[in-house]
């Protein structure tokens, strides 16, 4: 059985295991350099706090980042939940991960269908933000936005990025005139450049975590990959394996033309050819 749905359609919690792998790529590949690690904030499926007037409502982004805050909820102990009254800095890059039924929440009026597996209807409730009135005239009981709408209208999220792990495809958003405006993406090479921050994030083919699919990650501004910590070890690790792999070739050629040499003429020289064949 591939998937069945909990009997609790509201029950907080990751859809797949793509929701908890994909962050963590995000986070791990994001390097900034007007902003140090100490005073930016990354967080995936953490309640965002983001009404004062009405303090129990939240969204959950799949991820986001929030610049020039510090790392640890004042400076000394991990967030449990970003409230952004008490933070007093909204978030600057929001990432959906589209899931069945999410269309409408993640996407608004710029929802289509997405080729995904399993897709079952949702009733699209949260799509109203005021309080509205039943025939009597009595008033119902206010309904929290779409994160949509959080985000564009509420939040003001400078940039908004959503991408669906079975079309693979890749949407930005960039906030003009306190709207979104949908940015144009290549098919073929989809890449969303965020010129604030010097680097964009594209769809890349590899390996992560053991899993060859594609992918959501950063790149620069030359278009490389950025790499994570992993990555990074590796890369350095073959570069020193290189290294001394090209100063050995460098002694065993010496070594051959000294062989010309006496061992006389070795010795006045202060030269041990076992030592440089070794």
């Amino acid at each position: 059985m591939y998937d069945l749905p909990s009997e609790d359609a509201e029950e907080p919690g990751l859809p797949d295991e793509f929701h908890d792998l994909q962050p963590q790529l995000l986070s791990r590949t994001i390097r900034l350099t007007n902003y140090s690690y100490e005073r930016i904030f990354t967080g995936s499926d953490l309640n965002l706090y983001y009404d004062v007037r009405h303090t129990q409502w939240y969204k959950r982004p799949d991820w986001f980042l929030v610049l020039d805050v510090p790392r640890l909820y004042e400076e000394k102990d991990l967030r449990s939940s970003y409230v952004v009254w008490q933070e007093g800095v909204n978030p600057f890059v929001v990432v959906e991960l589209l899931s069945p039924g999410t269309q409408k929440e993640d996407l608004g009026d710029y929802a289509e269908l997405e080729p995904m597996f399993g897709e079952r209807s949702t009733e699209d409730v949260s799509t109203m933000s005021l309080a509205s009135e039943s025939s009597n005239g009595q008033t119902l009981k206010q309904v929290p936005p779409r994160k949509w709408d959080v985000y564009e209208r509420i939040l003001r999220v400078p940039y908004y990025a959503v991408f669906s792990r079975y079309s693979n495809r890749l949407r930005g958003f960039k906030l003009e005139g306190g709207h979104y405006q949908e940015q144009t993406i290549d098919a073929e090479n989809p890449r969303f450049w965020i010129s604030e921050l010097n680097l964009g994030l594209g769809v890349w083919q590899g390996e992560f975590e053991g899993i060859i699919r594609q992918w959501l990650r950063w790149y620069d501004s030359e278009g490389n990959w950025i790499l994570t910590d992993t990555e990074q070890a590796v890369k350095e690790a073959e570069r020193e394996r290189q290294m001394k792999e090209q100063e050995q070739q460098k002694r065993l050629k010496l070594a051959e033309k000294l062989k010309a040499l006496t061992p006389e003429q070795l010795g006045a020289l202060g030269i041990n050819l076992e030592e440089l064949e070794s």
